[in-house]
Protein backbone atom coordinates (compact mmCIF):
# COMPACT_ATOMS: atom_id res chain seq x y z
CA UNK A 1 0.00 0.00 0.00
CA UNK A 2 1.48 3.22 -0.74
CA UNK A 3 2.32 5.77 2.16
CA UNK A 4 0.38 7.96 2.16
CA UNK A 5 -2.44 5.94 1.37
CA UNK A 6 -1.93 4.57 4.76
CA UNK A 7 -1.33 7.12 6.35
CA UNK A 8 -4.65 8.84 5.35
CA UNK A 9 -6.40 5.70 6.55
CA UNK A 10 -4.92 6.29 10.06
CA UNK A 11 -6.97 8.06 13.20
CA UNK A 12 -6.32 11.75 12.86
CA UNK A 13 -2.99 11.25 15.53
CA UNK A 14 -1.29 9.07 13.72
CA UNK A 15 -1.84 9.60 10.38
CA UNK A 16 -0.09 13.16 11.65
CA UNK A 17 2.62 11.17 13.01
CA UNK A 18 3.00 9.09 9.94
CA UNK A 19 3.34 12.18 7.68
CA UNK A 20 6.26 13.41 10.00
CA UNK A 21 7.75 9.96 9.85
CA UNK A 22 7.74 8.78 6.28
CA UNK A 23 10.47 6.37 7.25
CA UNK A 24 7.44 4.48 9.13
CA UNK A 25 5.24 4.87 6.44
CA UNK A 26 6.00 1.13 5.61
CA UNK A 27 4.36 -0.08 8.57
CA UNK A 28 1.07 -1.69 8.66
CA UNK A 29 -1.87 -1.78 10.06
CA UNK A 30 -0.61 -4.11 13.07
CA UNK A 31 2.03 -1.82 13.80
CA UNK A 32 -0.45 1.19 14.77
CA UNK A 33 -0.10 0.49 18.23
CA UNK A 34 3.86 1.45 17.61
CA UNK A 35 2.98 4.37 16.05
CA UNK A 36 0.83 5.81 18.78
CA UNK A 37 3.58 4.55 21.36
CA UNK A 38 5.91 6.98 18.79
CA UNK A 39 3.89 9.55 19.10
CA UNK A 40 4.08 9.66 22.76
CA UNK A 41 0.16 8.85 23.52
CA UNK A 42 -0.94 7.28 26.28
CA UNK A 43 -1.26 4.16 25.80
CA UNK A 44 -4.28 2.10 25.41
CA UNK A 45 -6.05 -0.78 23.79
CA UNK A 46 -6.21 -0.17 20.43
CA UNK A 47 -9.30 -2.55 19.78
CA UNK A 48 -11.19 -0.76 22.19
CA UNK A 49 -9.64 2.69 20.09
CA UNK A 50 -11.44 1.20 17.01
CA UNK A 51 -14.61 0.39 18.91
CA UNK A 52 -14.64 3.87 20.18
CA UNK A 53 -14.77 5.49 17.18
CA UNK A 54 -16.78 3.11 15.48
CA UNK A 55 -19.46 4.48 18.60
CA UNK A 56 -18.65 8.20 17.83
CA UNK A 57 -19.16 7.80 14.34
CA UNK A 58 -22.57 6.37 14.52
CA UNK A 59 -23.60 8.64 17.82
CA UNK A 60 -22.52 11.64 15.17
CA UNK A 61 -25.02 10.15 12.22
CA UNK A 62 -27.87 10.04 14.82
CA UNK A 63 -27.59 13.23 16.46
CA UNK A 64 -27.52 15.23 12.57
CA UNK A 65 -30.78 13.15 11.82
CA UNK A 66 -32.47 13.70 14.91
CA UNK A 67 -31.78 17.55 14.09
CA UNK A 68 -32.71 17.66 9.98
CA UNK A 69 -36.01 15.76 11.77
CA UNK A 70 -36.24 18.47 14.10
CA UNK A 71 -35.56 20.81 11.86
CA UNK A 72 -38.59 19.59 9.76
CA UNK A 73 -40.60 19.51 12.11
CA UNK A 74 -40.77 23.04 13.22
CA UNK A 75 -41.25 24.22 9.48
CA UNK A 76 -44.47 22.41 9.60
CA UNK A 77 -45.06 24.03 13.44
CA UNK A 78 -44.36 27.71 11.75
CA UNK A 79 -44.93 27.34 8.15
CA UNK A 80 -48.91 25.81 8.18
CA UNK A 81 -50.47 26.50 5.01
CA UNK A 82 -54.12 29.01 5.74
CA UNK A 83 -57.06 26.41 4.40
CA UNK A 84 -58.03 27.64 1.07
CA UNK A 85 -61.27 30.04 1.36
CA UNK A 86 -64.56 28.26 -0.42
CA UNK A 87 -64.73 29.08 -4.24
CA UNK A 88 -68.09 31.15 -4.78
CA UNK A 89 -70.05 29.21 -7.51
CA UNK A 90 -69.82 30.89 -10.87
CA UNK A 91 -73.14 32.83 -11.38
CA UNK A 92 -76.18 31.44 -13.53
CA UNK A 93 -76.25 33.05 -17.19
CA UNK A 94 -79.34 34.62 -18.53
CA UNK A 95 -79.16 35.23 -22.07
CA UNK A 96 -80.97 38.15 -23.07
CA UNK A 97 -82.49 39.63 -26.27
CA UNK A 98 -82.45 43.41 -26.97
CA UNK A 99 -82.78 45.57 -29.92
CA UNK A 100 -80.09 48.42 -29.46
CA UNK A 101 -82.36 50.50 -31.83
CA UNK A 102 -84.97 51.56 -29.68
CA UNK A 103 -83.81 55.02 -28.19
CA UNK A 104 -84.21 56.01 -25.36
CA UNK A 105 -85.11 52.35 -24.13
CA UNK A 106 -82.59 50.74 -26.41
CA UNK A 107 -79.28 52.16 -28.42
CA UNK A 108 -76.10 51.74 -28.99
CA UNK A 109 -73.64 54.94 -27.89
CA UNK A 110 -70.90 56.25 -29.71
CA UNK A 111 -68.90 53.51 -28.21
CA UNK A 112 -70.26 51.07 -29.12
CA UNK A 113 -71.54 50.46 -26.17
CA UNK A 114 -75.43 49.20 -25.18
CA UNK A 115 -77.89 51.69 -23.28
CA UNK A 116 -81.42 52.63 -22.44
CA UNK A 117 -84.37 52.03 -19.93
CA UNK A 118 -85.02 47.86 -21.18
CA UNK A 119 -80.62 47.47 -20.97
CA UNK A 120 -80.42 48.59 -17.70
CA UNK A 121 -83.58 46.70 -16.01
CA UNK A 122 -82.06 43.94 -17.71
CA UNK A 123 -79.06 44.29 -15.63
CA UNK A 124 -80.81 44.98 -12.50
CA UNK A 125 -83.12 42.05 -12.32
CA UNK A 126 -80.10 39.94 -13.15
CA UNK A 127 -78.21 41.42 -9.95
CA UNK A 128 -81.38 40.89 -8.19
CA UNK A 129 -81.72 37.29 -9.55
CA UNK A 130 -78.41 36.59 -8.66
CA UNK A 131 -77.91 35.96 -12.25
CA UNK A 132 -74.99 37.35 -14.88
CA UNK A 133 -76.67 39.40 -18.25
CA UNK A 134 -75.77 38.37 -21.21
CA UNK A 135 -77.23 40.38 -24.19
CA UNK A 136 -77.41 39.61 -27.71
CA UNK A 137 -78.55 41.90 -29.95
CA UNK A 138 -81.21 41.17 -32.63
CA UNK A 139 -83.57 43.07 -35.36
CA UNK A 140 -86.90 43.35 -33.55
CA UNK A 141 -88.47 40.91 -36.35
CA UNK A 142 -86.98 38.00 -35.25
CA UNK A 143 -87.52 38.70 -31.78
CA UNK A 144 -89.74 35.85 -31.37
CA UNK A 145 -88.22 33.60 -33.52
CA UNK A 146 -84.60 33.61 -32.02
CA UNK A 147 -86.27 33.44 -28.66
CA UNK A 148 -88.09 29.92 -29.55
CA UNK A 149 -84.64 28.62 -31.53
CA UNK A 150 -83.25 29.63 -27.91
CA UNK A 151 -80.55 31.88 -29.20
CA UNK A 152 -81.37 33.62 -25.30
CA UNK A 153 -83.75 32.93 -22.83
CA UNK A 154 -85.67 36.00 -22.36
CA UNK A 155 -86.76 39.35 -24.23
CA UNK A 156 -86.13 42.37 -22.81
CA UNK A 157 -86.97 44.98 -25.29
CA UNK A 158 -90.19 47.03 -24.90
CA UNK A 159 -92.37 44.20 -26.22
CA UNK A 160 -96.01 44.62 -25.31
CA UNK A 161 -98.02 41.88 -23.57
CA UNK A 162 -101.05 40.76 -26.24
CA UNK A 163 -102.80 38.39 -26.42
CA UNK A 164 -101.52 37.15 -30.30
CA UNK A 165 -97.84 37.26 -28.71
CA UNK A 166 -99.08 34.97 -25.83
CA UNK A 167 -100.31 32.12 -28.21
CA UNK A 168 -96.38 31.49 -28.74
CA UNK A 169 -94.38 32.87 -25.36
CA UNK A 170 -94.96 33.50 -21.74
CA UNK A 171 -94.79 36.89 -20.06
CA UNK A 172 -93.69 38.61 -17.04
CA UNK A 173 -95.52 40.80 -15.20
CA UNK A 174 -95.32 44.51 -16.89
CA UNK A 175 -92.32 46.77 -16.17
CA UNK A 176 -93.96 50.19 -17.63
CA UNK A 177 -96.96 50.98 -19.75
CA UNK A 178 -96.98 53.16 -22.79
CA UNK A 179 -99.61 54.90 -25.04
CA UNK A 180 -99.25 55.41 -28.89
CA UNK A 181 -99.12 58.66 -30.83
CA UNK A 182 -99.07 60.46 -33.90
CA UNK A 183 -96.47 62.85 -34.69
CA UNK A 184 -96.42 65.09 -38.21
CA UNK A 185 -94.62 68.70 -38.91
CA UNK A 186 -95.94 71.31 -37.25
CA UNK A 187 -99.25 72.83 -38.22
CA UNK A 188 -99.31 70.56 -41.54
CA UNK A 189 -102.61 69.09 -39.61
CA UNK A 190 -105.11 69.99 -37.06
CA UNK A 191 -107.27 66.73 -36.22
CA UNK A 192 -107.05 62.69 -36.83
CA UNK A 193 -109.37 61.80 -38.38
CA UNK A 194 -109.86 58.86 -41.18
CA UNK A 195 -110.98 61.27 -43.73
CA UNK A 196 -107.98 63.50 -42.78
CA UNK A 197 -105.93 60.82 -42.94
CA UNK A 198 -107.05 59.76 -46.37
CA UNK A 199 -103.59 59.55 -48.66
CA UNK A 200 -101.13 60.40 -46.26
CA UNK A 201 -97.46 58.35 -45.80
CA UNK A 202 -97.64 57.03 -42.54
CA UNK A 203 -94.26 55.44 -41.24
CA UNK A 204 -94.60 52.49 -38.52
CA UNK A 205 -91.84 50.02 -37.32
CA UNK A 206 -92.95 47.18 -38.77
CA UNK A 207 -94.28 44.23 -36.39
CA UNK A 208 -95.28 46.77 -33.78
CA UNK A 209 -98.60 46.86 -31.76
CA UNK A 210 -98.27 50.07 -33.44
CA UNK A 211 -98.34 48.44 -37.02
CA UNK A 212 -101.40 46.48 -35.63
CA UNK A 213 -103.54 49.52 -34.25
CA UNK A 214 -102.82 51.70 -37.46
CA UNK A 215 -103.39 48.63 -39.83
CA UNK A 216 -107.13 47.64 -38.09
CA UNK A 217 -108.30 50.96 -37.63
CA UNK A 218 -106.88 53.32 -40.55
CA UNK A 219 -105.80 50.71 -43.25
CA UNK A 220 -108.29 51.25 -45.69
CA UNK A 221 -107.84 55.67 -45.30
CA UNK A 222 -103.58 55.33 -45.08
CA UNK A 223 -100.76 54.71 -47.31
CA UNK A 224 -98.71 52.77 -44.32
CA UNK A 225 -95.04 52.04 -44.87
CA UNK A 226 -93.47 49.75 -42.76
CA UNK A 227 -89.86 50.17 -41.29
CA UNK A 228 -87.14 47.24 -39.90
CA UNK A 229 -86.58 50.42 -37.09
CA UNK A 230 -87.50 53.39 -35.93
CA UNK A 231 -84.43 55.21 -36.83
CA UNK A 232 -85.62 54.49 -40.63
CA UNK A 233 -88.83 55.94 -40.15
CA UNK A 234 -87.04 59.17 -38.81
CA UNK A 235 -85.17 59.41 -41.81
CA UNK A 236 -88.13 59.40 -44.39
CA UNK A 237 -89.85 61.87 -42.42
CA UNK A 238 -86.81 64.18 -42.23
CA UNK A 239 -86.66 63.68 -46.02
CA UNK A 240 -90.30 64.37 -47.06
CA UNK A 241 -90.99 61.04 -48.18
CA UNK A 242 -93.30 60.67 -44.80
CA UNK A 243 -96.18 62.97 -44.16
CA UNK A 244 -96.68 61.32 -40.45
CA UNK A 245 -95.01 58.59 -37.72
CA UNK A 246 -97.30 56.54 -35.19
CA UNK A 247 -95.64 55.22 -32.53
CA UNK A 248 -95.06 54.81 -28.64
CA UNK A 249 -95.37 57.78 -26.97
CA UNK A 250 -92.42 57.89 -24.79
CA UNK A 251 -90.18 57.18 -27.88
CA UNK A 252 -91.33 59.52 -30.26
CA UNK A 253 -90.78 61.66 -27.20
CA UNK A 254 -87.30 61.33 -27.39
CA UNK A 255 -86.91 62.12 -31.09
CA UNK A 256 -89.14 65.46 -30.29
CA UNK A 257 -86.83 66.66 -27.55
CA UNK A 258 -84.10 66.28 -29.89
CA UNK A 259 -82.76 69.28 -32.62
CA UNK A 260 -83.60 66.80 -35.98
CA UNK A 261 -87.32 66.90 -33.97
CA UNK A 262 -87.66 70.49 -33.15
CA UNK A 263 -89.72 70.71 -36.14
CA UNK A 264 -92.07 68.35 -35.60
CA UNK A 265 -94.95 67.30 -32.84
CA UNK A 266 -97.57 65.43 -31.80
CA UNK A 267 -101.05 65.51 -32.92
CA UNK A 268 -104.17 63.92 -32.07
CA UNK A 269 -104.99 61.88 -29.08
CA UNK A 270 -102.77 58.76 -26.72
CA UNK A 271 -104.15 55.11 -28.23
CA UNK A 272 -104.35 52.86 -25.32
CA UNK A 273 -106.94 50.30 -26.91
CA UNK A 274 -105.87 46.75 -24.99
CA UNK A 275 -106.97 44.55 -27.63
CA UNK A 276 -104.22 46.60 -29.40
CA UNK A 277 -101.87 47.55 -26.81
CA UNK A 278 -102.24 44.47 -24.55
CA UNK A 279 -101.37 44.56 -20.63
CA UNK A 280 -98.01 46.89 -20.82
CA UNK A 281 -94.70 46.21 -21.93
CA UNK A 282 -93.41 43.05 -20.36
CA UNK A 283 -89.78 40.38 -20.62
CA UNK A 284 -91.21 37.18 -22.48
CA UNK A 285 -89.77 34.13 -22.41
CA UNK A 286 -90.03 30.44 -23.85
CA UNK A 287 -93.67 29.13 -22.80
CA UNK A 288 -91.41 26.29 -20.67
CA UNK A 289 -89.88 28.59 -18.33
CA UNK A 290 -92.32 29.16 -16.37
CA UNK A 291 -89.39 29.11 -13.19
CA UNK A 292 -87.63 31.89 -15.20
CA UNK A 293 -91.23 33.79 -15.04
CA UNK A 294 -91.44 33.58 -11.53
CA UNK A 295 -88.23 34.75 -10.92
CA UNK A 296 -88.55 37.78 -12.90
CA UNK A 297 -91.62 38.85 -11.49
CA UNK A 298 -90.65 38.61 -7.89
CA UNK A 299 -87.35 40.72 -9.14
CA UNK A 300 -89.63 43.61 -10.80
CA UNK A 301 -91.46 43.80 -7.74
CA UNK A 302 -88.01 44.11 -5.75
CA UNK A 303 -86.65 46.42 -7.69
CA UNK A 304 -90.75 48.69 -7.38
CA UNK A 305 -90.23 48.38 -3.50
CA UNK A 306 -86.41 49.11 -3.05
CA UNK A 307 -86.15 52.45 -4.87
CA UNK A 308 -84.02 51.14 -7.83
CA UNK A 309 -86.80 50.66 -10.57
CA UNK A 310 -87.58 54.92 -10.01
CA UNK A 311 -83.56 55.41 -10.02
CA UNK A 312 -82.81 53.74 -13.51
CA UNK A 313 -86.06 55.67 -14.86
CA UNK A 314 -85.01 58.88 -13.54
CA UNK A 315 -82.30 58.49 -16.31
CA UNK A 316 -84.57 59.12 -18.80
CA UNK A 317 -87.93 60.17 -18.11
CA UNK A 318 -88.99 62.64 -16.09
CA UNK A 319 -92.44 61.30 -15.25
CA UNK A 320 -94.13 57.77 -13.93
CA UNK A 321 -93.94 55.29 -16.96
CA UNK A 322 -94.83 52.42 -15.04
CA UNK A 323 -98.86 53.31 -15.08
CA UNK A 324 -101.54 52.59 -12.46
Amino acid sequence: MPALEYCIKLSFPLARECMINPLDSGLRRNDEKALLLKSGMPSFDFKEHKMMKKILHNLAALIAGLGLLAGCGGEDETQQTAPAEPVPPALEVLRVGVEGAYPPFSFVDKDGKLGGFDIDIAYALCAEMNMRCELITQDWDGMIPALLAKKYDAIIASMSITEERKQKVAFSDRYYRSPARFIHKKGAMDTISAAGLAGRQVGVQRGTVSDRFITGTFGEAVNIKRYGTQEEAYLDLEAARLDMIFADAFVLLEFLGSERGAPYEFIGESYTDPAYFGEGIGIATRKEGSALVGRLNAAIAALRANGEYDRLRARYFTFDIYGE
